[in-house]
């Protein structure tokens, strides 16, 4: 790739250019779904969000570890984090309270209850969206990047093996997010980029 790629700007989303370079597909038998117990906060999580999850509750408790149970009963399914954002609580610092074990693998309670409809909200936005972290400026303009972490290693090389760019890999959540118009108009932007040889 001869020339640099710089942030684009699709709508009211700036988006970071990793979005459309790097290759993602998640491999959860290789990283046993890490990210829902690693880290040092919950996932961000929006008042809507919040009710929903609490919607949920009677439904996913009994799949919820008895740790999970009494961080949700002393403090809610959602804090705020030092950087001021709501996220969804944690144990032990690091596991969010909402993750589930099957066959050595963490999955979202919210998430498969919803798979089994046993719910209909499947997990908060920002969950989905992993890699990609949204970022607020202001009222209207948010930006898209795409984190870097080494647990998704194994993701980074299935995606490279099928060819699979992040904005397609996601693209159902990028959708729930921003609407399907908005979608067309980031392939158009991907488009746009190959015909120049810059993808």
């Amino acid at each position: 790739m001869g020339q640099e790629l710089h942030i684009l700007q699709v709508g009211d989303v700036l988006v970071s250019p990793d979005i459309f370079t790097v290759k993602f597909c998640c491999d959860l038998e290789a990283c046993h779904g890490a990210c829902c117990i690693e880290g040092d906060a919950g996932a961000p999580v929006s008042m809507d969000e919040i009710a929903a999850i609490e919607e949920t509750l009677d439904t996913v408790w009994p799949a919820l570890s008895a740790s999970a149970q009494a961080v949700i009963d002393r403090q809610g399914v959602a804090y705020v984090d030092r950087e001021g954002d709501m996220v969804t609580s944690i144990v032990g610092g690091k596991d969010c309270v909402f993750t589930c074990h099957e066959g050595g693998t963490c999955l979202c309670a919210i998430e498969k209850a919803c798979r089994e409809g046993r719910c209909q909200f499947c997990k908060p936005v920002s969950c989905a969206l992993y890699p990609i972290r949204e970022k607020r400026f202001g009222d209207r303009l948010v930006g898209l990047n795409y984190h870097r972490w080494k647990i998704c290693a194994p993701a980074v090389r299935r995606g490279e093996e099928l060819g699979l760019p992040l904005y397609v890999f996601l693209k159902e959540p990028l959708i729930r997010r921003f609407g399907t118009e908005w979608y067309a108009e980031l392939c158009s932007v991907a488009g746009q980029l190959k015909e120049q040889g810059l993808l």
